[in-house]
């Protein structure tokens, strides 16, 4: 049977963003888990009509990734932005905090997001497509940097495991900045320049 006439209960105002409709999925799957959650469910949560969520995203698992683009476009640029004398290390630091900040009023859907990537492996098996973009940027900044064919992509897979690392001590000590985690996991993680031979 058609939903598609199920539009706007509960005082709900009938306009909704894509960010909206993001968290209010993800809570669903946090509560739920994500194969209980159907699209209806998160329509109906959202106020909306399943028409007006397919509008948004074609699939519930791309509510996922609402951010995803953008936060690519912030590490690329940041990434550009940097000049040749300053360490790499440093410029990594700084695009992936900057490529994954967000408001003080998106936090839970922030931590939502994070510990579904992290535990769901309906969520994981699309999160690769995304990871490879991320390791992707990190590794042709460095490329740059070096002549050296493995240390580049030994970057990218360092900033990656970096990031999940920091997503993962943040969920599980949410009195801390996951910005302050970012920066931790990846001077940790991120290995010296080589040096010229």
């Amino acid at each position: 049977m058609s939903t598609d006439n199920r539009i706007d209960r509960g005082g709900r105002p009938a306009a909704t963003t894509a960010h909206h409709l993001a968290a209010v999925a993800q809570r669903l799957f946090v509560e739920r888990g994500f194969d209980r959650t159907n699209v209806e469910d998160i329509a109906h949560e959202a106020g909306i009509s399943t028409r007006t969520f397919f509008r948004y995203f074609p699939t519930k698992a791309d509510v996922l990734w609402v951010e995803s683009d953008a936060e690519i476009s912030r590490l690329r640029q940041a990434l550009a932005d940097s000049t040749a004398t300053e360490p790499y290390e440093a410029v990594l630091v700084r695009a992936v905090v900057t490529a994954m900040a967000f408001p003080d009023d998106q936090i839970e859907w922030a931590k939502h997001r994070a510990q579904l990537v992290l535990t769901e492996p309906a969520v994981q098996a699309q999160a690769s497509q995304r990871h490879t973009r991320w390791r992707a940027a990190a590794t042709e900044f460095v490329s740059a940097r070096t002549a050296d064919d493995l240390f580049p992509i030994a970057v990218g897979h360092a900033v990656l495991a970096a990031t999940q690392s920091a997503h993962e001590y943040w969920i599980a000590h949410p009195e801390t900045q996951l910005a302050d985690q970012l920066e931790r996991a990846l001077l940790l993680l991120l290995p010296p320049l080589p040096t010229a031979v």
